[in-house]
């Protein structure tokens, strides 16, 4: 049995045994729109829960379009031309494309011409977000739940805010797209630590495909509404990352019938509990780095049983990273346990523990064993996880262990497919 695994930009095929007791679990292909050029318009003259966007932007408007970084898959050319076509009247110089970075580095100018298309990275002011420069912030104000909202000066410099990205399931916000390009995409580190904090990433609602109820996006989604002024333009892809549907409108409607779109086509419950979890990070460009690497195994521990392993190949191209403080905590943890009992010292906060969390998290339940072209055995040793430069050698060397008969799941698209416990 052959299975294609999404891996960097070529994908890795992977030979199993016709004996092994296998079942592959991928999301339900939904072929792409015909024309998307064509769905995006339509869905802007005919938004969700509100007015065409042509009718809500006057020629004085300053405009702000956040995008998503280089992380994302987003077709952000085809949207931001989409939205340029609908605002003939905006001159160019009351537009500023907004990186919606988070916590992530800046992107190099290569990157910038890729995410957005050379012609319009040309022709546009662009501003990458700085979670790091409280120069650079405003506060809007704090939240119900304590957290004072930081969000980039010059996005709320803007009179109207279009928020653009591509809804998918998320490991601890439920869903991607929506309010996240606002914050953490354009929020303060402060901002973002609080929301991001150990007892809301410890929080049982705070995983894939919970949004409301879960207290990292009902924060997300209130600071949102503060900023105000919103216009949301999402969309969902298939695994060839071609446009499947367009979510255009007010954020909350257009979101919320995203995610019920994402949720059928992404979602699948299964009965018992794996011994073998293999899976991905979606290939490229999700698969870029360690880090971002966690969502697939996160994917993966919802259906592994305790004490099960978990085999994820990730082409990590981008390493760790070095940016960035995941793999500085994971280093200086001698262990999972360890790691945990010190994020939960009276006090602590360091950017990216959520993900070196939810990685700890993780690995009291199953081994991980990562399979990387460009991480070294040390380098995975030293994330605290378990090389597998032969894939196949340690899937081997766990069905010995775990008997001829093991269950085993194959998550070839990894995140984009959430398998789930029912009951």
């Amino acid at each position: 049995m052959r299975v294609k695994l999404a891996y960097g930009k070529r994908g890795l095929d992977l030979d199993l045994d016709e004996g092994w007791n296998v079942r592959v679990i991928e999301p339900q292909f939904v072929p792409s729109v015909t024309d998307p050029a064509a769905a995006l318009r339509a869905a802007l003259r005919s938004p969700i829960g509100a007015l065409p966007l042509r009718a809500q932007v006057g020629r004085d408007d300053r405009v702000g379009i956040i995008v998503n970084d280089i992380t994302r898959a987003t077709p952000n050319p085809l949207i931001l031309r989409a939205i340029l076509d609908e605002l003939p009247e905006v001159p160019r110089d009351n537009l500023t494309l907004f990186i919606a970075l988070g916590t992530h580095r800046p992107n190099t100018p290569d990157e910038l011409s890729t995410l957005l298309g050379a012609d319009i990275s040309r022709g546009i002011r662009i501003v990458q977000n700085n979670a790091f420069d409280r120069e650079t912030q405003v506060c809007l104000g704090t939240t119900s739940r304590g957290n004072e909202a930081w969000v980039n000066r010059d996005l709320m410099a803007c009179s109207f805010r279009i928020l653009t990205g591509f809804i998918e399931p998320h490991f601890f916000a439920g869903f991607s797209g929506g309010p996240k390009a606002l914050m953490p995409g354009m929020g303060g580190q402060a901002t973002v630590l609080r929301n991001h904090s150990v007892s809301n990433i410890a929080n049982p609602n705070a995983t894939w495909g919970i949004t409301h109820g879960n207290p990292i996006w009902e924060e997300v989604h209130e600071i949102a509404l503060m900023a105000g002024n919103l216009f949301l333009v999402n969309v969902a892809l298939n695994r060839d990352k071609d446009i499947t549907s367009v979510f255009a409108g007010d954020l909350d409607q257009a979101h919320d019938q995203g995610c019920e779109f994402v949720r059928r086509t992404s979602m699948v419950p299964v009965e018992e509990p794996f011994d073998i979890v293999l899976t991905t990070n979606s290939g490229y460009p999700l698969d870029l780095n360690l880090y971002q690497a966690v969502k697939g195994m996160s994917a993966a521990a919802k259906v592994v049983r305790d004490g099960g392993a978990i085999l994820i190949a990730a082409e990590c191209w981008d390493g760790i990273p070095e940016h960035g403080l995941y793999g500085q905590l994971l280093r200086e943890s001698g262990s999972p346990q360890a790691l945990l009992e010190r994020l939960a010292a009276p006090g602590f906060a360091m950017q990216d523990q959520w993900q070196a969390q939810i990685q700890a998290q993780i690995q009291l339940k199953a081994e991980v064993y990562v399979h990387s072209d460009y991480l070294s055995d040390e380098q995975i040793r030293s994330a605290r996880l378990l090389p597998a430069a032969d894939l196949r050698a340690v899937l081997d060397r766990l069905v010995q262990r775990y008997g001829p008969q093991a269950r085993i799941c194959v998550l070839p698209e990894g995140p984009q497919t959430i398998p789930y416990r029912m009951g």
